[in-house]
């Protein structure tokens, strides 16, 4: 037999769909009553909504519904629900770690051999008929597309905006864990305030942070996957954005810094921000930075049950205006915590803006973080953001973050 016949032979062998059940179950990051409540919450929303199966393909809600968080690395992910089964998609490149981590029925290993094998999965799993709930807030157009060609006489109806309305509301076993995160960011941020000095890199400062929080999360943990945690340490101009990566800018005497530390608990995203200043701070910086923590006290007194998010941020925007900053607002006054992180999921409902009219109730999860940005060339330039995460309880509040914040704790001494 030539080589070209033997090439044709071993394509004709290779599976289009697999099935990897490689080692032991993992212990999951809660209980198995947690996941059933999580799965029996969304059927009978789907009985509700007449819909049929569910495709989920986000991070946030593959995670949320399975314990199953993926690497897609440009592969699709999915996650069938229906009145009878949760079955995981993933990619062959990842063998049998989707099916030891999902809570479900099984996992389902479509390969690379063919173009488009992760659509004869969803083919595979979900009947071309009724109502097929997809999120149309993730879901690319090209996928889109392909999904509707999959399943040309299945209607495809969104879930987004249902699914993250029931993660807004945390269970008891989600806030222990939340809890935790947020006592892993005080480890961060100690380990960030203690490696601040004269001529340290931000890089290096950061470090110390995210493997701090790391070893952290390890022994608070040792069940779980150690992925995402990490430190945005700023300073000088470079703390103009919230999001600004770290660079290699060498902190100096009299610099406004940026401490953001983000602990990642299989999925949970918490955080710990606070604005510090090495050796000093001007009057100029001190008086703008008084304001921000003024508005952030004024924050954790108004979370309760009942406020609307909206209310919240336009009582705050008063504050900022009667000291003529209102202008250099930057974002929100606060969001949601659960399952999201800086590159995937939000529950963007839940969020303390002008246009978001949700009523906050018991068992979510919010932080408080004002933020201003002075331009350069102005006096107090720089960027000022406090940052506490609260749980709402029947009668108010309970804030979590331990770390203290404003002039009086974080003024770092040369």
């Amino acid at each position: 037999m030539t080589n070209a016949a033997n090439d044709i032979k071993s394509m004709s062998e290779m599976k289009d769909l697999l099935r990897i059940e490689n080692g032991e179950k993992v212990k999951h990051t809660f209980s198995d009553q947690e996941y059933i409540n999580r799965q029996s919450k969304l059927r009978a929303h789907m009985a509700a909504n007449n819909i049929d199966a569910i495709l989920f393909t986000s991070m946030h809600n593959i995670n949320y519904y399975s314990d199953f968080l993926y690497c897609s690395f440009g592969r699709p992910y999915g996650l069938v629900v229906t009145q009878d089964k949760v079955v995981s998609i993933s990619a062959n490149i990842d063998g049998g770690q989707p099916w030891r981590r999902t809570f479900g029925d099984y996992n389902v290993v479509y390969t690379d051999w063919r173009r488009d094998n992760y659509f004869r999965a969803v083919q595979q799993e979900i009947p071309n008929k009724g109502r097929v709930g997809v999120e149309f807030d993730h879901i690319p157009v090209e996928r889109l597309e392909k999904l509707k060609a999959a399943l040309p006489a299945a209607q495809l109806v969104d879930v987004g905006p249902g699914t993250m309305r029931m993660r807004m509301i945390k269970s008891d076993e989600e806030i222990v864990l939340i809890k935790h995160g947020a006592n892993v960011c005080d480890v961060g941020g100690a380990a960030v305030a203690a490696a601040v000095h004269e001529g340290a890199p931000e890089h290096e400062v950061a470090l110390a942070g995210t493997q701090a929080m790391i070893r952290e999360i390890a022994k608070r943990f040792p069940d779980s996957e150690l992925m995402d945690t990490w430190t945005w340490f700023q300073s000088g101009i470079n703390t103009d954005g919230a999001h600004n990566p770290v660079t290699t800018r060498k902190v100096q005497k009299g610099d406004i810094l940026s401490l953001n530390c983000f602990s990642m608990i299989s999925g949970y995203y918490t955080a710990l921000e606070r604005t510090m200043f090495f050796d000093h701070v001007d009057d100029a910086s001190l008086k703008a930075w008084e304001v921000n923590v003024k508005v952030h006290e004024a924050g954790l007194k108004l979370v309760k049950p009942g406020v609307r998010c909206c209310d919240l941020a336009a009582e705050l925007n008063e504050i900022f205006a009667e000291h003529g900053l209102l202008q250099y607002r930057t974002f929100g006054y606060g969001h949601s915590f659960g399952v999201l992180s800086h590159y995937y999921g939000r529950e963007a409902g839940l969020e303390f803006r002008e246009d978001i009219e949700t009523v906050l109730e018991p068992n979510m999860v919010v932080s408080i973080e004002p933020m201003i940005m002075l331009p350069e060339g102005m006096p107090g330039a720089g960027g000022y953001r406090e940052h506490d995460i609260l749980v709402v309880t029947e009668n108010g509040a309970e804030n979590i973050t331990g770390f203290g914040y404003g002039p009086k704790h974080n003024i770092i001494k040369a």
